[in-house]
């Protein structure tokens, strides 16, 4: 069956196209996104939901969103997004963060030469019949310092058409490396030096409980006398209130602001200052940009839904076409493997190891560690998916640790999972063989080869003569047919281990007469 994607904002005609283009179904119905109720009444019938800000994708939406797979938001911004809630139910979100890079850099250079020359006020007293021509003095930009904050995608764009103006450009940016700043041609400082140095600041970070009023009252304060401030990225970079009082005190000189901390905006503190310019969030409201998000998102959605490839994730690594494939039969692996370990580990988990070797360290190993951890915490979380599973192992304090090798030994590819317990180590390896199939070839340090089936029992023992056969015949006379049999050990007399593969579901009375045999240490039914 055709996947189905509904989308409830106003979108391009030729998003919808390419939806169809590609096999998909698609509903378009841009006005749904403003009634909660319709939308949550249809929505568990789509596997894809494709919006803009209008539509919000709350918990009660995400409640009733029994298939949806995705929700792909045309823009950068997913505020309208419960994040939380999607990442549990294990729906991928999307955004499109570059669709409209160079127009939001655009209009906060714009910004910038309005604030500057003081534009609007000027246009508004000449078209008034006024010749004012004394009374708008503005200042060059040319060899002043712009200070940015948020030096990403966007910012580095500002950056480059700041520094094509004869701008000297300082940048605060946590995440910004020396090479990559070196590169851009700005100079990477921190936040105190560039409020200090800076003539002009202008906010291109995303919206974080760290973000939050990066520009407050204090900082303003430490700001040098006459700067302009802009913000074309999100409300609540500054503090509004405090902004007015410093433009009010005449330390701020100009601001000019395309978002707010509410909007719709209609009353703010910076509303009716003469030096202030205001826009209505056009930062990304031109023909190309719409055009650019709009196809964006349909491709990105189409692509997940059809090939499983992940791009643009807010809350998952991204995976290419071309990865997903040679990702899926690993994803299985991981899953199981992670699987395997959960139903045998009783006590709370501390630390999960995982190593991959050989060809495989070389895949997105991100997306493997989720499949596992959801795997191995499924047995006591039911509703856990792959997408919420790092999020929850970190709300649950187990420390998730990574390691990649190039060579694998005797295998091209190897996963191993390790599980460590206030009471035990328990390690499980496996592989993906030329038949695209997932095996366990490695359990505790004792070398088995088994695949995953629907109903296996697995049973330790010490390596005693005997075992073998009266272990068969507790099967044998408990009706279960043996599928396939895999044993292992480690040494003669040693540990031992018994996989096997069996028709039906294991009694419990079963279990009991196993676990009674001479040598048994621990006897456990898996399924997969």
């Amino acid at each position: 069956m055709a996947p189905r994607v509904l989308i409830s904002d106003a979108l391009s005609p030729a998003a919808v196209q390419i939806f169809k283009d590609r096999g998909i179904e698609v509903d378009f119905q841009p006005a749904l996104g403003k009634d909660k109720d319709k939308l949550a009444e249809i929505i568990g019938n789509y596997d894809g939901l494709a919006i803009r800000s209008a539509t919000k994708v709350t918990p009660k939406i995400l409640a009733n969103a029994t298939r949806l797979k995705v929700v792909g938001r045309a823009g950068i911004g997913v505020d309208n997004v419960d994040i939380p809630a999607a990442t549990a139910k294990g729906v991928i979100v999307m955004n499109t963060p570059f669709g409209n890079s160079i127009t939001t850099a655009e209009h906060a250079i714009a910004m910038m030469f309005a604030l500057a020359r003081e534009i609007p006020a000027a246009d508004a007293s000449t078209q008034a019949g006024k010749w004012e021509k004394n009374r708008f003095m503005g200042v060059e930009l040319t060899a002043k310092t712009l200070g940015i904050i948020g030096c990403g995608n966007i910012g580095s764009i500002v950056a480059d058409r700041a520094l094509g103006l004869k701008m000297k450009v300082v940048a605060f940016d946590p995440f910004l490396s020396p090479e990559r700043a070196r590169d851009i041609g700005v100079e990477k400082v921190e936040l105190d030096d560039l409020l200090a140095r800076a003539d002009v600041i202008t906010l291109h970070t995303p919206l974080t409980d760290k973000t939050r009023n990066v520009l407050s009252a204090e900082a303003i304060a430490k700001t040098k006398k006459g700067v302009r401030i802009i913000n074309c990225a999100r409300g609540g970079l500054v503090d509004e209130a405090a902004l007015a009082l410093a433009l009010e005190s005449g330390h701020v000189a100009g601001a000019a602001f395309d978002v707010f901390i509410t909007e719709p905006a209609t009353e703010n503190p910076l509303f009716g200052h003469p030096n202030v310019i205001c826009t209505p969030h056009l930062g990304a409201s031109t023909t190309e940009a719409q055009e650019n998000v709009a196809l964006q998102v349909a491709e990105q959605m189409s692509d997940y839904l059809l090939r499983g490839a992940i791009s643009n994730a807010v809350n998952f690594p991204s995976i290419t076409a071309e990865e997903a494939p040679k990702l899926k039969p690993f994803i299985e692996l991981a899953e199981k493997l992670g699987s395997f370990a959960g139903q045998l580990t009783d006590t709370d988990i501390q630390t999960v190891r995982i190593t991959y070797d050989g060809a495989v360290a070389s895949l997105k190993i991100k997306a493997l560690t989720s499949a596992a951890v959801a795997g191995l915490l499924r047995p006591a979380l039911a509703d856990i998916n792959v997408v919420s599973a790092p999020s929850i192992a970190k709300e649950r304090g187990i420390v998730v640790e990574e390691t990649t090798r190039e060579i694998a030994g005797d295998y091209e590819s190897l996963i191993t999972l390790t599980v460590i317990t206030d009471k035990m180590e328990r390690s499980i390896s496996g592989t993906v063989f030329a038949d695209g199939r997932p095996r366990i070839v490695d359990i505790k340090g004792i070398k088995v080869d088994a695949e995953f089936a629907p109903s296996m029992l697995y049973v330790t023992n010490e390596d005693r003569p005997g075992f073998v056969g009266r272990f068969a015949s507790l099967l044998g006379d408990a009706g279960l047919n043996i599928a396939t049999f895999a044993l292992g050990r480690d040494r003669q007399g040693g540990d031992a281990i018994a996989l096997v593969e069996v028709d039906g579901k294991v009694p419990t009375e079963l279990l009991d007469k196993v676990q009674q045999l001479p040598s048994v240490k621990q006897a456990k039914p898996l399924a997969f």
